[in-house]
Order: C-alpha cells, then sequence, then structure tokens
C-alpha cells in the first residue's frame, strides 16, 4: 500500500523526537554504570511500570494474539494470560526483596546468594545464557515481526525493515542508556494505545465489518468467542486452560513473566526509588500487561476471519510476502491495510514504538549483563566507568547485529514464544524456592539450564526437520521438560552442598533484616489472591460489555472494586 505525505511525516517526526530523546539524555547517561543502566535508582512507580508494559507490547505481540485468536479463539490467550499468576507473585513476594538487595542487575544476585568459584562461574555463565543467547532469539521474534508488517505495510524486504531501524534503534538506546529507554517508553506506550485502539474502531465500522454487532454474530466469528475454553473439548481444556495453570506458571521462565521476577523486570525494580515505588511498579504493569490492553488486538483478530478467513486468504491477498514468513500472525499487518491516510500513520509509528520500545529494552539489559557480569567481573576487573559504558554502547550493536541475523531462522512470533517457552520449562520452581531454600545452591541453577536447554533445543530442531524422528503435541514436549529438567535440578541440589551458612546468613540480613522472611505471609498470600482475581475479573468484564452481556460484565465490575479496595486496605502489611 502506498503511504500519505501525512503519513510519512508522522512516522519521521516521531523517529526524530526519540533520536533527540537520546542525544539530551546521553551525556549523563554516559557517566557511570549505574546511571547507564538503572538511571540513578531514583525513577518513580508510574514511568518504571508504564515502560515495563511498553516493553511487552512489541512488534510481535499483536501478531502472537491475532494467530491465536484466529486459530483457538479468544481462549487460546490462556496461554499467556495464565502467567499473570507469575507476575502477581513478584509483586506481593519478591519486588521488596529485589530492590532491598541494591545490586546493579540480577545476575548479581548470585554472587550475594551463593558462595565459591561455582557462583562466580554461574554469574558470567547466565550472562552470555540471557544476556546473549536467550536475548537474541527474544528480539529475533521481535524482528521477524516488524519485517512482517514492514512487508505488508511497506512492501519493503526483510533486510531493508532490520537495517532501518536497527540503525534507529541503536542510535538512541545506546546513547541515552536505561533513562533514554524508559523516556521513550512512555511516549512509545502513549502512542501505541492510541492507535490500536483507534484503528480497532475503524476496522469494526468498515463495510467488510458492518460493526460490533455483525462482528460478533459473523459465522466466522461465533465460534471464536468464548473467554474460557470448551470445556468438552479434551484436547484444548489441558492446551489452553489446564496446562498453563496447573504446570506452566511456576515452573518456566519466560522473559517478562519470570517467576519470582528477573530480566528486564528486575532492572525496572532496582532502577526504583525505593521498596514501594518497586512493588507500585510491578502491580501496575501485571493490571495494563494482562488486563488493560489485550481487547483492541482480540477484536483485530475476530475481524480478520471475516476478511481473511483462512492461510490461503491471506496468501492471495499479499502474493509477494516470502513463503517463510507466511502465518496467522500477519492477519493483524492485513487489517491495517484497511486503514484510511492519516491513521495508517499513527498506526505504523505505534508499531515502529511497539518495536523499538521492547528492542531497545532487550539490547540495554543484556548489555547490562555483558558489561557488569562479565566483562567488569571477568574480563577487566579495573575497567573505568567510561569504559564499560564504551563496552555497554559497543554490545548493544553486537546483540542488534545477531538478533538481525537470527530472525531470518524462524517463522512465527507463535515459533519464538514456544521456543522460550521450551526453553525456560522445569526452571520456575528454582527461581521460587531459591529466596527460601538455603539448599538450593549454583549447581541447582547450573543443572537446571543445562537440562531445559538441551531438551528445548532438540525438540525445536526436531520440530524444524524435513523427516522429523517424532511426533508430540507441543503441551506433552512442555510437560516433559518440566519434568525431566525439575527432577534433575531438585537431584542436583541434593548430592551437592549448599553454600556456606556465612553467605546464607549475610544474604537474608540484607534482603530480610530483622523480619522474619515468612512475616505477614497470611496477608501476601491474601494480595496475592485479590490482585489475580481483580485483574481477571477487569479483563472479562471488558469483553463482556464488548459481548453485550451486560450482567456478567456489571458483576465482575463490581467484584474488580471489591479486590481494589481490599487490597488498599490491607497494603501496609503486603508492602
Amino acid at each position: 500500500m502506498q503511504l500519505a505525505t501525512l503519513d510519512w511525516a508522522l512516522i519521521i517526526i516521531f523517529l526524530v523526537i526519540f533520536l533527540v530523546i537520546g542525544i539530551v539524555v546521553s551525556k549523563k547517561a554516559g557517566t557511570n554504570t549505574k546511571e547507564f543502566f538503572l538511571s540513578g535508582r531514583n525513577m518513580p512507580w508510574w514511568l518504571l511500570g508504564v515502560s515495563m508494559v511498553a516493553t511487552t507490547f512489541a512488534a510481535d505481540t499483536p501478531g502472537l494474539v491475532t494467530e491465536l485468536v484466529r486459530v483457538n479463539g479468544v481462549s487460546g490467550n490462556w496461554v499467556w494470560w495464565a502467567m499473570l499468576l507469575t507476575g502477581m507473585l513478584t509483586v506481593f513476594f519478591y519486588a521488596k526483596l529485589w530492590r532491598r538487595s541494591g545490586i546493579n542487575t540480577d545476575l548479581e544476585f548470585y554472587e550475594l546468594r551463593y558462595s565459591g568459584k561455582s557462583a562466580g562461574f554461574l554469574r558470567g555463565f547466565r550472562a552470555i545464557y540471557l544476556g546473549v543467547i536467550f536475548n537474541v532469539i527474544t528480539m529475533a521474534g521481535v524482528c521477524l515481526a516488524g519485517a512482517k508488517i514492514a512487508n505488508i505495510l511497506l512492501g519493503i524486504s526483510q533486510e531493508e525493515t532490520l537495517l532501518y531501524s536497527s540503525i534507529i534503534v541503536v542510535l538512541y538506546s545506546s546513547l541515552g542508556g536505561l533513562k533514554g529507554v524508559l523516556i521513550t517508553d512512555m511516549i512509545q506506550f502513549v502512542i501505541a494505545m492510541i492507535g490500536s485502539i483507534w484503528a480497532t474502531i475503524y476496522i469494526i465500522n468498515i463495510p467488510e465489518i458492518g460493526g460490533l454487532q455483525n462482528l460478533l454474530n459473523h459465522e466466522n466469528v461465533v465460534g471464536k468467542l468464548n473467554i474460557l475454553p470448551d470445556f468438552s473439548n479434551t484436547e484444548m481444556l489441558i492446551t489452553l486452560f489446564i496446562i498453563p495453570f496447573a504446570v506452566q506458571w511456576w515452573s518456566t521462565w519466560y522473559p517478562g513473566a519470570e517467576p519470582g521476577g528477573g530480566g528486564y523486570i528486575a532492572q525496572r525494580m532496582l532502577a526504583a526509588k525505593d521498596e514501594k515505588n518497586a512493588t507500585w511498579a510491578t502491580l501496575f504493569f501485571n493490571f495494563a500487561h494482562y488486563a488493560l490492553r489485550p481487547w483492541p488486538w482480540i477484536l483485530v483478530g475476530l475481524a480478520s476471519l471475516i476478511l481473511f478467513p483462512s492461510l490461503e486468504s491471506i496468501n492471495t491477498a499479499f502474493p509477494n510476502l516470502n513463503t517463510e514468513m507466511q502465518g496467522h500472525d500477519v492477519a493483524y499487518a492485513a487489517m491495517m491495510t484497511y486503514l484510511p491516510a492519516g491513521l495508517i500513520g499513527i498506526v505504523l509509528t505505534s508499531l515502529i514504538a511497539a518495536f523499538m520500545s521492547t528492542i531497545s529494552t532487550q539490547l540495554n539489559w543484556g548489555s547490562s549483563y555483558i558489561v557488569n557480569d562479565l566483562y567488569g567481573r571477568f574480563i577487566n576487573q579495573e575497567a573505568s566507568e567510561k569504559q564499560k559504558v564504551l563496552v555497554g554502547r559497543i554490545s548493544t550493536v553486537l546483540l542488534m547485529i545477531c538478533a538481525a541475523l537470527f530472525s531470518f531462522y524462524i517463522q512465527s512470533a507463535k515459533d519464538v514464544f514456544d521456543l522460550l517457552l521450551q526453553i525456560g520449562a522445569g526452571t520456575g520452581l528454582l527461581f521460587i524456592l531459591r529466596w527460601f531454600w538455603k539448599r538450593i545452591n549454583p549447581y541447582s541453577e547450573i543443572a537446571a539450564m543445562a537440562i531445559s536447554f538441551i531438551i528445548a533445543i532438540f525438540f525445536f530442531t526436531n520440530k524444524k526437520m524435513d523427516s522429523p524422528l517424532f511426533e508430540m503435541e507441543g503441551y506433552w514436549q512442555l510437560i516433559l521438560g518440566v519434568v525431566i529438567t525439575t527432577a534433575g535440578w531438585i537431584f542436583v541440589t541434593l548430592l551437592t552442598k549448599p553454600s556456606d551458612a556465612e553467605t546464607i546468613n549475610t544474604f537474608e540480613n540484607l534482603v530480610y533484616g530483622k523480619e522474619s522472611k515468612f512475616k505477614n505471609i497470611n496477608f501476601k498470600i491474601l494480595g496475592f489472591l485479590l490482585g489475580v482475581i481483580g485483574t481477571y475479573s477487569f479483563l472479562f468484564a471488558t469483553g463482556y460489555f464488548i459481548y453485550g452481556k451486560t450482567t456478567a460484565a456489571i458483576s465482575l465490575s463490581i467484584l474488580t472494586i471489591i479486590c481494589s479496595i481490599s487490597l488498599i486496605k490491607i497494603w501496609k502489611k503486603v508492602v
């Protein structure tokens, strides 16, 4: 499709704004690593919370939700909705502990909690494992989604898309550090939400759709509307509901939904002014991520079933789309081609913003591992702050190049989602228990990482083979990964010695102080339940208002209010 002058003007204006922000804050960001990676530890909860939400709104997120809706209906989203439990666990049990630790990256935790050379090895190993390998896979999925959107809406190749976008995002993220990322995240989130909501309203009312009621009553859509899975369909029930709630949320490690907190979520908590701001930021993130954002994407996914009822219809409409890039996830971008001049510019800007906010965060976070946990810890312990910042900027460029190259070897957002979930399968329980179970040691974590990674690569490679060695449903692969990995690291834990008592006591005195580690545990559990129920109630109430089921929507709205008031009353007991 051809963009109007207005569309190009909107896109260019916002790109210039992002670059200016990076340049303005670059001087202060470049003074030391604490400024570059943690913004001086004085960030307010609302800016950190919005940044977390903006980061999880990647270019591949609308495509992933669209694919889930098209294949399994609205209830298909339970594969990620269930992770709300993981997020709320972090809010009420771990956010305060992370901020109290006073560390620069979550990987410093290892030499704080564990002792001996194995703790140092674990920290360095995780810096490469998460900061490079895991990070590159995550960013590759976002790069692929951005390339698909650009191919459909702008007609440019994957190579061109990644070249242009990489230059821009690397420039402002390497210049401005975390503060530049946080400020641009704020702007990008506002643009992204305005764009997605406005585009959804417009698309629902185009003649081909005919309004909300026609959409909801269309034969292609009616069977896809259920928020809960069909309990009579055993396979769907197991895949979309039982596995996520019984196994996935506590046992898997996934970016943005790490059991106990980690990655860029931990980075934001560590950058907070204090423990209260860290907790509020994480609570806002989980509410906005799971309850505030999904419905515009869901509605576009449903609408796409009318205009593009099958994968073949998408491929027919866009014959120039590369075979490797075809899939249900491109239906979101395909629907955007129906937008008028001006609005398509805003939507494209919002999608570019979503791409940039995620990539910039992943780059800053990954580079923080390389600088603090690899270079500064093992390669050059005498490095000056300016040297470390320089290494951070160089590593930012290299990570972006690796991610762009790897994006050519994956096919869809769901592929990346499944791969990352499988890599983290079985490690989640360890991250939850290591704050409380003294027996857990570096060898526990090394075993968990190694076992889960080998299993994930084995399944991924088998799936990509022309003649797979075996056929196995994805949920059985996940369960098998969880069982083998969990059994493996527990066995290693019991077989090896825990860290020395002095290290553990120093760690507990730092994060718990004179308090018992189980202080107010009953209120924390209650807060966890209220947060989960309240967020789900808001999510479902929104859906039922859209569906026109007013009684159910009002009832759930009242439940949301009750949960919110109850949470406010016990807040001082949990923070």
